[in-house]
């Protein structure tokens, strides 16, 4: 969809060779939703294990975070609050610990939204979620791109320049 033709430019945009990047699809990962069950509270380890997995490492290496999501209902697409949702440990170590991801240059994070509302709210609802989880795996600095009133299938094709702006959004968060 468009969310894909805009990550898919956001990954153009960033060379390979100074840069190792770990792409996730969150749509095709076994993610299951966060129970609240309190056991990353004190180990700072979510006891579900699934593909997860594989995200809390690539987080936690991390200098530079893209996170793209249509927007359904004013929010982040299921898959993607999901995700989130899971970064509790995160949070946990953070917050409860006082042990944040350390050892890193300034983090920083880039987030893409999409959606065929043409009110700003939606993206605002977004922002505000995404504000929370890049400050949860220590990325204090985010910039926001959002395109709204894009509903066909491709319809982000049609909206000029907005590939290009990710792509040089993408490019500049690299080599910062």
């Amino acid at each position: 969809g468009n969310t894909d033709l805009l990550v898919q430019a956001a990954l153009t945009g960033i060379d390979r060779q100074a840069n190792r990047v770990e792409y996730f699809r969150l749509n095709d990962m076994d993610i299951k939703p966060c129970q609240n069950c309190g056991g990353c509270t004190d180990t700072r380890v979510c006891v579900i294990k699934d593909k997860m997995q594989q995200i809390y490492p690539a987080i936690r290496k991390a200098d530079r975070v893209i996170l793209a999501s249509p927007i359904y209902f004013s929010g982040l697409s299921a898959q993607t609050k999901i995700m989130v949702d899971r970064c509790q440990p995160f949070w946990c170590e953070k917050y409860l610990h006082n042990m944040p991801i350390t050892g890193k240059i300034h983090r920083k994070g880039l987030l893409i939204l999409v959606g065929g509302m043409k009110r700003q709210i939606g993206a605002d609802c977004c922002n505000a979620t995404a504000t929370a989880f890049f400050r949860s795996i220590s990325v204090e600095e985010h910039r926001t791109l959002a395109y709204l009133g894009v509903d066909a299938p491709a319809g982000i094709k049609d909206r000029p320049g907005a590939i290009g702006e990710v792509l040089e959004a993408a490019r500049t968060l690299s080599t910062l």
